[in-house]
């Protein structure tokens, strides 16, 4: 969730650094801070909230070195406050760290520093690691040993990035589980490290990603990967395509509209070079798909987080009824928390938009130990998920900035359909022209999309009417139930109103009881085997008095005689349908919450990456 920045090289440490927090805003933060070496002391500056106001206290009290760490904080121990705020000093004011993650056993070596003398000027659990690595250099250890020493004895994931005056020309970084990534960026004469591509993107593009138990010592010019024992790692840096305007909102007011734009160019980058609408063939390479392994594959575990769990709904329905192959959606949180009856005719594809989800990872180790395939859907180029999986899929949407994920939810809607497809081929459960068919209407996906954003103008006028609700329920069935629990998703993380997604023929089995005047129903009607099923519903709502929102498709006479407001959708085929209503409601939710004057981007309480449980 935090994000973290390093320089060491001849340049301004302070501005490299904050400019490369600037990038990682979209992580959600509540507290900010920086450190630099200079004449032989650690200068530092934090301040609670965001970022303009640590640039203000770095216009009053400027710091400046050719070394230095920054660190925007998610607060998990302590109140989000300056003496809370990373980086933190050791008592020596010699020592100075910045972490992502929680210490687990915190408690244990908070108690023993205290009895051996030691003095916490915070909260935080992270201040433990850098008095530990403090007490090892006092007792005659260098930096790197010292700091080796202390992660032996940490429980949990970690990132972690040390500096010490001692040594000021080396950053010492390690990665130890899944709490979030370490890349190493590798510049000219200089070095650079964070928690994620988009913070260092503008300086370098070649960039070495630490594995779990790796660390590294960087130096200006040179750069030595070994694990957490001392061993040497060899390593290739990779080179990342990502250009570093498209970070940028350009003519958007919020990255998240910029984001909900780009889903006409994410998803043709998607079927870029894996559809062949020619030869009507899908390739998925990096899936490694092996025939005889999915002929006698008897069940799929699809498991993910929040939006991407709802993706996977969508997916199981794809796969079910495409490949024929039985599959369960859970939660990665409770997966991998329960003994699932896995064996090694089954597959878990896990979804993730990061790629460092804590829970997710930890399921798909759950996956591989009990001999599953394990496959995963990514965004993050590089990241843990991509690149423990048995085979994966890249999203390919591009950065993704808004806290709230729409591009990245539609690119796993098609990613999964096909997959969905490739396995039917490879089983021989579908024929050569369904196959086409399959294709057919996959290539309309893009226009669809394009034909949908097309009608903004229209969801603005539906958003001023439900921007002061205080609640809503939304209504689907089928592959659209899902799209149900996005919509709900989407409004209530960006605008603060309480939703509920719901299926709709639960809707007289409770929430029924909630409809009045004051109650807004979103029901999603498109025309496929269950509209006279939603019609019904629909009826149900307005005769309660509900304000009645439909996504329906568009010339729907029926459904808009029936509705207080109709969000229009084009005509697609039943099963690529979720790509195409999701995106209204990812408008609505959008403009609701603009229309109130929130935190689009960035809001409360919400973290892009979720790297703790």
């Amino acid at each position: 969730m935090c994000g973290i920045v390093g320089y060491v090289g001849e340049r301004n440490a302070t501005e490299i650094i904050l400019n490369g927090l600037r990038r990682l805003e979209y992580r959600g933060y509540d507290s900010a801070g920086v450190a630099v070496i200079h004449d032989g002391l650690i200068e530092l500056r934090r301040d609670v909230g965001k970022l303009n106001r640590l640039s203000d206290v770095l216009l009053r009290d400027p710091i400046a070195g050719r070394i230095g760490i920054g660190h925007t904080r998610w607060a998990t121990h302590g109140v989000p406050s300056e003496r809370n705020a990373h980086p933190h000093l050791g008592q020596t004011g010699k020592v100075v760290v910045v972490h992502n993650g929680i210490v687990e056993n915190f408690i244990t070596l908070k108690e023993q520093l205290l009895s051996e003398g030691a003095v916490f000027k915070s909260d935080t659990d992270t201040e433990t690691i850098v008095l530990m690595i403090e007490r090892y250099i006092n007792r005659g250890m260098g930096l790197v040993e010292a700091t080796q020493t202390t992660l032996k004895q940490l429980r949990g994931a970690h990132g972690v990035v040390v500096l010490s005056v001692d040594e000021p020309d080396k950053i010492v970084t390690a990665r130890i589980g899944n709490a979030g990534g370490v890349v190493i960026g590798f510049g000219e004469g200089e070095m650079f490290v964070a928690s994620d591509i988009p913070a260092i993107l503008e300086h370098t593009r070649r960039m070495v990603f630490l594995e779990s138990q790796q660390m590294a010592v960087i130096q200006k010019s040179e750069t030595k990967i070994m694990t957490l024992d001392g061993e040497a790692i060899p390593y290739e840096p990779s080179v990342v395509a990502w250009d570093p305007v498209s970070a940028e909102k350009g003519e958007y007011r919020h990255f998240m509209q910029k984001e909900i734009h780009e889903q006409v160019r994410s998803l043709t980058d998607t079927l870029a070079g894996r559809a062949d609408f020619e030869r009507f063939d899908i390739q998925l390479p990096d899936l490694h798909l092996n025939v005889a392994d999915v002929r006698k594959m008897d069940k799929i575990f699809i498991t993910a987080c929040g939006t991407a769990a709802h993706a996977g709904m969508v997916g199981k329905i794809l796969i079910e009824t495409i490949a024929q192959i039985p599959v369960e959606v859970e939660i990665a949180s409770e997966f991998r928390y329960r003994e699932p009856l896995l064996t090694e005719n089954m597959a878990v594809i896990a979804i993730s938009q990061s790629g460092e989800t804590a829970d997710t990872l930890a399921a798909m180790a759950l996956a591989k130990s009990k001999g599953a395939k394990v496959w995963s859907i990514v965004n993050a180029i590089g990241s843990q998920a991509m690149r423990v999986a048995d085979g994966f899929i890249s999203m390919q949407t591009g950065p993704e900035i808004g806290v709230a994920s729409t591009k990245a939810f539609t690119a796993p809607l098609v990613d999964l359909y096909m997959m969905a497809v490739v396995l039917g081929e490879m089983r021989g459960v579908i024929t050569v022209p369904e196959k086409k068919a399959y294709l057919e209407a996959l290539r309309q996906v893009p226009d669809l999309v394009s034909q949908t954003l097309d009608h903004e103008h229209e969801v603005v006028a539906v958003a001023e009417m439900l921007k002061n609700s205080q609640h809503a329920l939304y209504l689907g069935r089928g592959i659209n139930m899902p799209i149900a629990y996005e919509g709900a998703l989407k409004l209530k993380e960006i605008s603060y109103i309480h939703a509920e997604g719901y299926p709709a023929g639960e809707m007289k089995h409770g929430p029924i009881a909630l409809i009045d005047q004051q109650m807004p129903v979103v029901a999603i009607c498109p025309r496929d085997q269950w509209y006279e099923k939603m019609i019904s519903q629909i009826e149900q709502a307005k005769a309660r008095g509900g304000i009645i929102v439909s996504v329906a498709e568009a010339g729907d006479i029926r459904v808009e005689r029936l509705s207080d407001a109709v969000l229009w959708v084009p005509k697609a085929h039943w099963l690529l349908n979720p790509v195409v209503t999701v995106i209204p409601l990812q408008i609505l939710a959008y403009h609701i919450a603009a229309l109130r004057g929130l935190d689009v981007d960035q809001p409360r309480n919400l973290a892009k990456s979720v790297t703790v449980e």
